[in-house]
Parts: structure tokens; sequence; C-alpha cells
């Protein structure tokens, strides 16, 4: 049995969709396209960019598509279908095509899949995956529809991240020495979204797709499936030791957690969030307190401030206070990592904080690392002395978006390839591939672009016009 958590494929579809299996006239062969439609990708303050990162149909396709139908998957189906109408009556049911492939196709699904190569860069209305059905499974092409569409989340996750990098280049670019821009970039964004992800199967499709962009994450479940499924074994995803506020507050001081993370991981990069009781106290006095040995030991030591208005606290770590409000908090005494490691001036003329950094890792936006980013700048701070972590922003916090179906022409210059026939599959690209399509084709392309040629809108022009005067002339009948 090909059963999904005991569901047999049969239902893994929207309930309409079985109905139009007997709603399509006969055909020879139906292809159906799919593509995002609308700028629903450029938000967060960026409503013109309507470009895209096209990713996840690989994990569909591996899981769902390309499994081998049974008899007892229909049986089990037809059970529900006969309860599934109103009244719990007998629900439209095309159990006939269903054991015809399972006999003749080897229990494989009828039809052959087109679609981008996963990380592909392309804009809104660029179709990104093909349905084509032949003779009397033509009946049945729509019936995957409901499934593949699902590459919408881990499309718009990996567009959300790579948008978020545009930001940090940019400030890479004013801020940051050219010949250090790779040693750190990659790690700037960190998912910390597994908490509050539906189920381990959200962590690990939302958890890869922003591993297109960055290296950085804390959801372990998709840095295994990348790096052991995807990726022959290559690492991609990284994390460092970290406290959490349980951890600073089950010993007797702020500061006794402090030097006993520096104990065990004080060699290499650790983090420690600074908050639990009093943040402020904890820059003045407690840092100082635990500087020598953690120089002693040689390590770098980031900074979670984790709560309160987020520029003024990433500041306030990087001496700066931008508000009165700020200063009269700390009576005027500023001590920060600057003061406490000392800082240099890079190439640029800004200042980079010697074994130390700051990551921003509560309620973190674009919109907020815009700021936080232009803040620090002003206030004579490299970009590579922030980090951000994002959870449900990267993760839940996501667009609506609208998949749109249409039947197209041939296309010769089609840019989509079969990612299944029949139950064949393609051999896939290694995860290190995808990053460097993505990384490559969302530099080259422009920011927005209408690529609605002029021939199809007046094909859909003379289209509507004649569903329009159809509709005329049967108002009139």
């Amino acid at each position: 049995m090909s059963a999904f958590l005991g569901i047999p494929p049969a239902v893994l579809t929207d309930s309409y969709k079985p109905t139009h299996a007997f709603l399509y006239p006969e055909a020879i062969k139906v292809p159906l396209i799919i593509f995002f439609k609308g700028g629903i990708f450029g938000y967060n303050g960026d409503k013109e960019d309507t470009r895209l990162l096209f990713y996840g149909i690989r994990y569909i396709i591996e899981n769902y598509i390309s499994v081998k139908w049974t008899l007892q998957d229909v049986e089990l189906a037809g059970k529900f279908y006969a309860t599934h109408n109103v009244g719990y009556s007998s629900f439209p049911f095309p159990k006939d095509l269903f054991l015809k492939f399972i006999k003749e196709n080897d229990g494989y699904f009828p039809v052959k899949i087109e679609a981008l190569p996963e990380g592909t860069a392309c804009h809104v209305h660029t179709p990104v995956y093909q349905i084509t059905a032949e003779k009397e499974y033509s009946l049945l092409v729509t019936f995957l529809e409901t499934l593949i569409t699902m590459s919408w989340y881990p499309t718009t996750v990996a567009t959300l991240s790579r948008r978020a990098r545009d930001v940090i280049e940019q400030a890479y670019n004013d801020t940051v020495d050219d010949d250090v821009r790779d040693l750190t970039l990659e790690s700037r964004l960190h998912d910390f979204g597994f908490r509050g992800c539906t189920s381990i199967e959200q962590s690990v499709i939302g958890g890869s797709a922003h591993l297109i962009n960055f290296v950085g994450s804390d959801t372990m479940s998709a840095g295994y499936y990348i790096q052991f499924k995807l990726n022959n074994g290559n690492p991609v995803a990284s994390s460092i030791p970290a406290t959490e506020h349980s951890v600073m507050t089950a010993h007797k001081t702020e500061r006794d957690a402090i030097l006993r993370m520096i104990d065990r991981f004080g060699t290499g990069i650790f983090a420690c969030v600074m908050d639990s009781f009093d943040y402020a106290n904890a820059l003045n006095k407690i840092l100082p307190s635990i500087a020598a040995k953690k120089v002693e030991k040689g390590g770098f030591m980031v900074l979670r401030p984790d709560s309160g208005d987020q520029v003024e606290v990433v500041l306030m770590a990087l001496r700066y206070i931008k508000s009165l409000y700020a200063i009269y908090a700390l009576n005027g005494n500023v001590d920060s990592a600057d003061k406490v490691f000392g800082s240099d001036a890079n190439k640029k003329g800004y200042k980079v904080i010697r074994g130390c950094s700051v990551i921003q890792g509560d309620a973190v936006t674009i919109e907020s690392m815009k700021k936080i980013l232009h803040a620090a700048k002003e206030a004579g701070y490299a970009a590579q002395n922030i980090a951000f972590g994002m959870g449900g922003g990267l993760l839940q916090k996501v667009p609506i978006v609208y998949p749109k179906e249409v039947c197209p022409e041939n296309d010769p210059e089609n840019l989509l390839r079969v990612v299944y026939d029949h139950g064949k599959i393609i051999e896939w690209d290694d995860f290190n591939t995808i990053r460097e399509r993505a990384a490559k084709e969302w530099s080259c392309l422009p920011r927005s672009y209408d690529n609605i040629s002029p021939e199809l809108k007046a094909k859909i022009s003379k289209c509507l016009q004649e569903i329009k005067s159809r509709l005329e002339m049967e108002m009139a009948m």
C-alpha cells in the first residue's frame, strides 16, 4: 500500500478534482501549465520586485507523485468516496480510470510532468510546471495539481530568504571589505523556525528552501535532509552552541552561566542571550567581568539581545545609543562589546569589533533588517558585526500565493524539463548546483518584468471578447 499516514493517494487532492474526470470532454492530449500570478512575492516594502525562486518540486515528486498505487489504495479510497457527498452519500469516484492505470502502467499515475529546474529565478506569470495527460487519461490531467501546487510554500520561503540576502548584501557592499565578504555573508540570516512549524515535514521543506541562500540554520531536520538526501553527503547547514533563557536563569548568576559557556565552548564561535534579567546591566557590568576569560580562550562571542526595540538593543551592544530614553536607562554609563573587546576600522572606514558580534533573533522582518543595518552604518559599524535570526517570519509568515492554470500551446523555447513521466523520474541536480543556479539567475534578472508577450496579450483580449460575445448571445436567446 502506498498510503501516506494511512491515507491513500486517491484522496490526496481537492474534493472537486475527481469530479472533473466526469466533466472534461474526450481528448487526444491535454497539457496544463501552472504559474504564480500577481506581485505576491513583492511584499515587505518592495512591491515592485516580481522575482521569485522556484523550489520544492523534487520533494513532491519523490514522496507523493512517483509512488506506485495499489488495488488496496483504490479500495480504501472507495470507502471514503462512498460517504463524501452531501448527506454522507456517494461522491463521484473515477475508480475505473484508477484501476486501469494500475493494470496498464504498473500502478504509476499516467501523466508527464515538466518543471523549471530547482532554484530557477523567474518572474511571476512564468510557467513553473506543466502536466500532460493523453487519451482516456486526459480526464485526470488536473488530479495531481493540488499536490504539485504545494510547491508555492518552499518557493515563497526561498524567495523571502533571497530578498533578505539582497538587503544584507547591499549593507555588505557599503560597509564590509571585499576580501572578507564571503567569510561571513552566508551565515548572516539564521533559520530559527523549526519550533513554530506545523509538522516535521514543513520544517524539512521550508528549512531546505532557506538553505538555498544561506548556510545558517538551527532546523537540523532540513540540514540532514539536504546533506544526505539531496547533496551526496556534502554539508550545507551549520550552527553554533548557544544558550537560551532557561540556561541563563538556571545558574546563580548570569555571569556564572556565561563563564560556563566560555569554559565549554569558548575556543570556537558561541552565542549568549543577554536579556534574561537586565540587558543594560549585562552589557555594562557582566560583559566586562568575563572579558579576560573570553579573550584567554580566544573564541568568538555572539551577543543576543532577544527583546526590546530591535534597533536600540543592537546598537546598545555596538556601543551606540540613539535615543534619550536609552541614555537615561543606562544612566549615561555606556559599556558594550566595542569597549570590552575593542574594534578596528576596515578599508571602507567602518568598525569591526574584535572577537564579538550581535545577533537579533526576535520578530525580525526584512523591514527591521533594513532599519538595523542602516542605523549600524550611520553609527559607523560594518554589517559583518550583525547577524539575524528568523523563526515564524521565515517559515510561517508567508504571503498568499495564487496559482493559475492555463492550457498552453507548444513553446520551442520551453525551459521546463521532465521530472516525472508515467513513473519514471529524472536524475536531480545536487543541492550545491541548485544554490549556484539561484545565486546566478537571481542577480541577472531585472527586479520587475512583464513577461506576458504582446502576442499573448492580444490573444487574451481576443478570447475575452469572444467569451463576452458568446455570453451576450446566450442572454439574448
